[in-house]
């Protein structure tokens, strides 16, 4: 279960990708605001959710904490030290201590090298271990993620997509490190597959006290894993919550949007809640709505809402929204 003290904090994290123009004089003449000053904590052995539709920054955002996007501003701090100021090899130090796993376990994998050396290329890399002894790493973290040692020389494309990702978690494993960002990890997947893999995550969660940043658009499978949850939209954290308050009193107006879309398997429910709709279009990351992001498709919208960007309130113990309209 998570503890108190913080491993990833994130302050104000910003990532604009520029929009260039011109063939031979480029220059910039706008900008995509991918994540648009965005801040929250994880802390020490939890998963902290990060959901919201396509589109509105979740991905950008787990690659902006591990560097892989570097930010245009913000801070991003991990296990006391600041990323956002470490370059070359003190960064890739870092990088031990920090893994992801992909979202298409297809293109995730080089498929001229087997298994064993996708699986192993971490530990050399590093320099953490001989060849011998990290086939003998390998063949232990094939085990732990469920598949067979022997299939260590074989290649990516003789897997499904279940066991595929099951490669994916097993790379991530090999540093033992204590933050892994999951990006989608069971969107890809069959959903008779999604359960498997996402048990595989808890038990490797308890047994090694992982940290996890889970990225998802699936509510269900986000409220079954996660410890607390962050709503995006558009660039920004709208709603920030522990997992049973979100879902049992959401405050902001899309996060109750968006749990009114996810079905209840009870016919009788089912039939008396109130669904939801969405008016319009979500606006263009290049060019957001004044004040506050959502307002161009929100019930409540008011005249304060387009002028004042709505500020970041903890409305009871760890349940934070960004809205004018909640009291």
């Amino acid at each position: 279960m998570a503890g108190t003290d913080v491993l990833l904090k994130v302050d104000k994290l910003v990532k604009h990708f520029p929009i260039m123009r011109g063939t031979i004089f480029r220059k910039q003449v706008g900008a995509v605001r991918a994540v648009d000053g965005i801040s929250f904590n994880v802390h020490r052995g939890e998963t902290l959710g990060l959901v919201g539709e396509s589109g509105c920054g979740k991905s950008t955002t787990g690659r902006a904490i591990l560097q892989l996007h570097r930010p245009t501003s913000g801070h991003v701090i991990f296990d006391g030290i600041d990323l956002v100021t470490l370059k070359g090899e003190d960064l890739r130090k870092m990088r031990r201590k920090m893994q992801m796993i992909f979202q298409d376990p297809y293109a995730s994998l080089n498929p001229r090298m087997t298994v064993g050396e996708i699986i192993g290329e971490p530990l050399l890399v590093h320099n953490l271990a001989s060849k011998s002894e990290s086939e003998e790493k390998v063949e232990d973290l094939l085990k732990l993620v469920g598949l067979n040692p022997d299939y260590a020389n074989r290649y990516p494309h003789e897997f499904s997509g279940g066991q595929r990702q099951r490669v994916g978690v097993a790379r991530a494993l090999a540093l033992n490190p204590s933050l892994i960002v999951c990006d989608e990890p069971i969107s890809a997947l069959d959903v008779s597959i999604q359960a498997q893999v996402v048990n595989l995550l808890e038990d490797l969660q308890e047994q090694f006290n992982l940290t996890y940043l889970f990225i998802a658009h699936d509510l269900s499978m986000v409220r079954h894993i996660s410890t607390r949850v962050a709503v995006m939209y558009l660039g920004i954290i709208a709603e920030l919550a522990p997992r049973d308050d979100l879902y049992a009193n959401p405050l902001h107006p899309y996060t109750q949007a968006l749990l009114s879309a996810v079905p209840i398997p009870d016919p009788v429910v089912e039939e008396k809640r109130q669904r939801q709709i969405l008016e319009g279009e979500i606006p263009s990351p290049a060019n957001p709505p004044s004040g506050c992001h959502f307002r161009t498709r929100c019930p409540l919208a008011d005249t304060i809402c387009a002028e004042v960007a709505p500020e970041w309130r903890e409305m009871s113990p760890g349940h934070f929204v960004a809205c004018h309209m909640v009291h």
